[in-house]
């Protein structure tokens, strides 16, 4: 016989960043109990590795509704304006004082590492019965692996510290695994803690994302001070407007500032740029690390002190080995999640709204949010995994007419991929600066409009089926760019 007077566990969250904070949050706000587990030694420990950064998105997207009201309710104020924060002014007004309030200090855990989810009773075979149990989680604390069981897990760890590797071919590239002491991933404080390491030093910056632009900048001021310092950048695309952006078109300024700076400098030269270079192989020689590329009709690039990978990341799937989960091919983000943000098809900016049925697997009672729900694709922006959370715990609570009124709205980045991919195409290899970009594709789509002609992506060609191996956008057909 069931009983019936045993506490049910609580829900489980799988790290203490913006989302994972956001999601506890709103189940506190429902009234449902939690635990927030996060391995690194303090709240949002990614952000604290870049604490230094300038964030391109104003506090008022950066807030969740439900946190700040937590905040509010025990006296604490969050700004509500378009001043971009820091990610350590985030950290320090935001998430941490949200983590000791009265009601979630007792229940956010640090230092303690999620290292495998799966059912109490049950392996990944085993069906009869299986959405009935609890979940059991082993976790890594201080004094050793506990097991913790929960009614349902939500998993907001990110990819941060799941870099991708420099490998042209998602692997590392040869010889990168010995030559780790002179690469960092990420964004480090060239500026400030990180500045002897970079000063005066040939430096790589590998990526072609927002990371790599920052990083960039950051390396262009320093060489504005100590003028021996070089800057290299090595990108495998051989078009950059996906990193310029929409410019005044984008609907974060400060973002298309981001872009519009970096094309400035690669067009007065201040940057020496190698466009079309994969990374096949890291040699260490005795001037420095000579780095072959892909592509043999590439040049090598010479005498490289330091490298900084702006390669992006990707999610730790481990954890969830034992569970039944339906994941994306190539992207590793839920199936039905997958069209919606593939890169291969999106690059405007727009995510149709989504929440808990598109981020939903076989596995009743488990769900992925935040940056891992994207799996390897980038972009990703609080503001979807604030929405995220707030559906998904509408769920849990069984309030599914919440749950499915999901509402969405992000900025524009102000460009498209249509254009640039054939552009791409004809583009020159292997270093030299690229070719004087033309306006966003949104503009060019609005300015065709005007004229009678059919919008970027809206043309005839564009209601072919796709290939074997590809997805067709949603919409295509219609209008698969920019409205």
């Amino acid at each position: 016989m069931e009983r019936n007077d045993i506490p049910k566990p609580p829900i489980v969250v799988v790290g203490a960043g913006p989302v994972g904070l956001a999601a506890a949050a709103h189940l506190i706000q429902r009234g449902l109990p939690v635990e927030v587990f996060e391995a690194g030694e303090q709240v949002a420990a990614h952000l604290a590795g870049y604490r230094h950064v300038r964030l391109f998105s104003p506090w008022r997207y950066n807030v969740d509704h439900a946190a700040r009201a937590l905040l509010a309710s025990a006296g604490h104020d969050v700004p509500d304006d378009d001043t971009l924060p820091t990610a350590g002014e985030l950290l320090d007004r935001y998430l941490g004082p949200l983590a000791r309030t009265p009601a979630l200090a007792a229940h956010v855990h640090v230092g303690a590492r999620v290292v495998a989810i799966s059912r109490a009773g049950f392996d990944k075979v085993k069906t009869a019965g299986r959405e009935r149990a609890d979940f059991l989680l082993q976790v890594q604390q201080a004094d050793g692996v506990r097991a913790h069981r929960a009614r349902a897990v939500i998993d907001a760890s990110g990819t941060w510290s799941q870099p991708n590797p420099l490998g042209v071919q998602g692997l590392l590239a040869e010889g990168e695994a010995e030559a780790c002491d002179r690469i960092v991933h990420g964004m480090p404080d060239v500026l400030g803690t990180d500045r002897a390491r970079y000063a005066g030093r040939k430096v790589l910056v590998v990526g072609a994302g927002h990371s790599a632009a920052g990083n960039l900048l950051a390396l262009v001021t320093l060489a504005a001070t100590v003028p021996q310092t070089r800057i290299i950048w090595a990108v495998r695309g051989t078009d950059l407007r996906r990193l310029y952006g929409g410019g005044e078109n984008d609907g974060l300024s400060a973002r298309g500032e981001l872009g519009t700076r970096l094309r400035a400098l690669v067009e007065r030269g201040e940057l020496e740029v190698h466009p079309g270079f994969g990374i096949r192989q890291i040699v260490r020689t005795p001037e420095g690390l000579r780095i072959n590329p892909a592509d043999p009709q590439c040049v090598p690039i010479d005498d490289v002190d330091e490298i900084i990978a702006s390669t992006g990341s990707r999610p730790d799937l481990s954890i969830a080995r034992e569970l039944r989960l339906r994941l994306d091919p190539w992207l590793e983000s839920t199936d039905a999640l997958a069209p919606l943000i593939d890169p291969n098809l999106h690059s405007c900016g727009t995510v149709r709204p989504h929440g808990h049925r598109e981020l939903a697997h076989p596995e009743p009672g488990f769900y992925a949010i935040g940056a891992k729900s994207y799996g390897r694709a980038p972009n990703f922006l609080m503001a979807t995994g604030y929405e995220q959370a707030r559906s998904v715990v509408a769920a849990l609570a069984g309030d599914l007419r919440a749950a499915d009124e999901v509402q969405l709205e992000l900025p524009q980045t102000g460009i498209c991929s249509t254009d640039l991919d054939a552009v791409a195409e004809s583009s020159a290899c292997c270093g030299g600066p690229p070719k004087n970009m033309a306006v966003a594709c949104c503009a060019v789509d609005e300015a065709r409009k005007e004229e009678g002609a059919a919008g970027c992506g809206c043309g005839p060609e564009s209601a072919q089926a796709p290939m074997i191996g590809q997805r067709s956008a949603p919409g295509a057909g219609v209008n698969a760019c920019c409205g």
